[in-house]
């Protein structure tokens, strides 16, 4: 019944990239009489369209050539593509969350309008309903906004928050919260950090003195360190992965919007271009549209 529910809020989030997917190419399937050069360029485009990227499209497109069976046949070229999508995703040894030494600190950074402030609260959420004690750091002390805000999400959810004054610093305001939360015996901190634009290098220093002084008091420690990732992006979002991996190394990445985006295949882009397991998908606004992200899930709601 578990992955019956999962599978339907990945169909369920993902139906424009789904559509765009399946009404192209079952066009293509109908007038298909061979898999030559035309339809070639037809189903890569297709897949360029969902964001996959071009060496992605290629490698799928081969391997869908080479697959023995009817390429007229409907059925037995889903099941290729399904076969060959999955095949992207080879990091599940490293999809699972990792949390250390109590209190666990999970860093979430991302750009501004990611959708990473509420992307916290789904996920703290969620480990409150697992049992866990969480408690909340707002270390985007840059905007007075985000300080009520993360408050906000803290109060509803009757979650413990350390914060700053605006203008803080975020170090700080982050080696306090890790004290807090040892002192609480605290299962998870989670620490909001202001959104910043990847290019501006002294901005991503900042994250590494975050990160750097957490370490003074637990060198094991973050246990994660997530991007939040708006799925609209496309080519721009693995260059912001790209550059917050160089600079403080990501453990994962949490996909945002997918259900306002025909872009999905951004998914397949990370793992195969980056090595950076995606963690957590968010397919909607409710509380419960935010999950782990499941390969088979994913691929079966992208093409069937």
């Amino acid at each position: 019944m578990m992955m019956v529910s999962i599978l339907n809020k990945f169909k369920k989030g993902l139906k424009k990239t789904h559509d765009n997917l399946t009404t192209v190419f079952s066009v293509l399937l109908n007038g298909l009489n061979s898999l030559g050069t035309e339809e070639t360029e037809e189903l890569e485009e297709v897949l360029l369209q969902a964001d996959v990227g071009l060496e992605t499209a290629e490698k799928i497109i081969e391997e869908v050539k080479k697959a023995d069976i009817d390429h007229k046949n409907h059925n037995e070229m889903n099941a290729a593509l399904k076969k060959t999508l999955k095949e992207f995703f080879y990091l599940d040894d490293k999809r699972a969350l990792t949390l250390k030494e109590k209190p666990s600190v999970v860093l979430f950074v991302g750009v501004n309008g990611s959708g990473k402030t509420t992307s916290i609260a789904k996920f703290s959420k969620m480990l409150s309903e697992q049992g866990k004690k969480v408690m909340l750091a707002g270390c985007d002390t840059f905007r007075a906004a985000a300080i009520e805000q993360i408050s906000v999400w803290a109060g509803r959810l009757d979650i413990p928050v350390v914060k700053g004054f605006s203008g803080a610093d975020p170090a700080s305001v982050a080696y306090d919260a890790h004290e807090s939360a040892l002192s609480k015996n605290i299962d998870c901190l989670i620490i909001d950090t202001a959104g910043r634009q990847h290019t501006k290098d002294h901005l991503m220093e900042e994250l590494k003195k975050i990160i750097n002084t957490i370490r003074k008091k637990d060198t094991s420690q973050p246990s994660e360190v997530f991007l939040v990732l708006d799925s609209t992006t496309g080519q721009n979002g693995l260059s912001q992965a790209q550059k917050f991996n160089e600079f403080i190394g990501l453990t994962g990445v949490v996909l945002t919007k997918m259900d306002g985006t025909a872009k999905g295949g951004i998914a397949l882009r990370i793992e195969k271009t980056l090595g950076i397991p995606v963690k957590y998908i968010g397919l909607g606004e409710e509380f419960d549209d935010f999950c782990e992200f499941d390969p088979d899930s994913f691929c079966e709601a992208l093409i069937n």
